[in-house]
C-alpha cells in the first residue's frame, strides 16, 4: 500500500517534485503495469517500492513490512530478501558467466553454496538458457540477457518482482517472450509483480495498469484485449521462428545481388540460426513442433 506519497529532489537551489501525493494499492498477487509519460515519476515510485530511494513524505507499506520506516541496514536486507529488481539495462556483470550472474544475489545473502547450486539449476531451466548457461552477457541476445536477469530476480525467492522497463531495448517479438516469463513467474510462482513501461503492448499483459501523470496516479484500468487471451507462449515462439526463417532467406538473396561481403554473410547467418536454435528448443521444451 502506498499513501500520500512525496518525493522531492532538490539540486542546488532548484526543487523537483517526482510524486506528489501518490496513492495506490496491488494487491498480494497480482501483476500490475504503471504507464506514463517521461518524467511522470514512475521510477522514483519504482525505486521507492523497492528500497532503492527514500521517500520525502508518506507512507509505503509492502506486505507486511512498513519499507518507509526502514533504517538503512534494515533497507538492505528488506532488498535482499524481499524484492527482485528488473532493469532496462539488465545490470549483468559481463566477466560473469549466466549462471553466475544468477547466483550472485544468493552469495550476497550468505546462502550456502549446495543450495545455490540447486537453485541456479533451476533458474536455469525455467528461462530455458540450459544450453547458454556458461555463456557471459555479451555473448547473449538482449532476450536471453534479459531471461538471465529475471532468473537472478527470481533467485532468492523475493515475493516482489519491480521490473523497470524490461523490455525497452527489446523488438517486439523478444519483448513478447520476456514479457512472457514476468507473466509465469506471476501465475506459476505467485510472485507480485510490478512492471513500469512505455509500451501499450507490454502493459496489456497485466491484469491492472496505473497511469500515472504529474506524480499522481490519474486512472486504475483493466486491459481488455481479447486477443491476448487467443495468442499463446507457443504461438509467439512460432512466429519468432517464422521470422527468423526469412530473414535467413533474405540473407540469402543479400548475398546474390552482392550487397553483402562473405565474412557478413557467415557473422549473420550464424547468429541467426543461434537465434532459431533457442526458439526451436524452447518450443521443443514445451513438447511441441514447429
Amino acid at each position: 500500500m502506498v499513501k500520500d506519497l512525496v518525493k522531492v529532489y532538490r539540486i542546488g537551489t532548484l526543487e523537483i517534485q517526482a510524486l506528489r501525493g501518490l496513492s495506490m494499492k496491488v494487491e498480494e498477487g497480482e501483476m500490475v503495469a504503471i504507464i506514463g509519460p517521461s518524467g511522470s515519476g514512475k521510477t522514483t515510485l519504482l525505486n521507492i517500492l523497492g528500497g532503492l530511494d527514500r521517500a520525502t513524505a508518506g507512507y509505503v507499506k509492502v506486505f507486511d513490512t512498513e519499507v518507509t520506516s526502514l533504517t538503512p541496514d534494515e533497507l538492505v536486507e528488506y532488498r535482499r530478501r524481499m524484492v527482485g529488481h528488473i532493469f532496462q539495462t539488465m545490470n549483468l556483470i559481463p566477466t560473469l558467466t549466466a549462471a553466475e550472474n544468477i547466483e550472485l544475489p544468493m552469495i550476497a545473502l550468505g546462502v550456502p553454496k549446495s543450495k545455490r547450486v540447486r537453485r541456479v539449476e533451476e533458474l536455469i531451466n525455467i528461462v530455458g538458457l540450459r544450453e547458454r548457461r556458461n555463456h557471459k552477457p555479451g555473448e547473449l541476445s538482449g532476450g536471453e540477457q534479459q531471461r538471465v536477469a529475471i532468473a537472478a530476480a527470481l533467485a532468492n525467492d523475493p515475493p516482489l518482482i519491480l521490473a523497470d522497463e524490461p523490455t525497452g531495448e527489446l523488438d517486439t517479438a523478444t519483448a513478447r517472450l520476456v514479457v512472457d516469463y514476468l507473466s509465469r513467474a506471476n501465475r506459476e510462482l505467485g510472485k507480485t509483480v510490478i512492471m513500469v513501461t512505455h509500451d501499450p503492448a507490454v502493459a496489456r499483459a497485466a491484469g491492472r495498469i496505473l497511469r500515472i501523470q504529474d506524480g499522481i496516479i490519474r486512472a486504475d484500468l483493466e486491459p481488455l484485449w481479447p486477443e491476448l487471451a487467443t495468442t499463446t507462449y507457443a504461438d509467439i515462439l512460432r512466429m519468432r521462428i517464422d521470422e527468423v526463417e526469412r530473414q535467413l532467406v533474405e540473407l540469402e538473396d543479400e548475398l546474390r545481388r552482392g550487397e553483402l561481403t562473405g565474412e557478413q554473410y557467415v557473422e549473420r547467418q550464424m547468429a541467426l540460426k543461434r537465434a532459431l536454435s533457442v526458439f526451436k528448443e524452447e518450443l521443443h521444451r514445451f513438447g511441441m513442433v514447429h
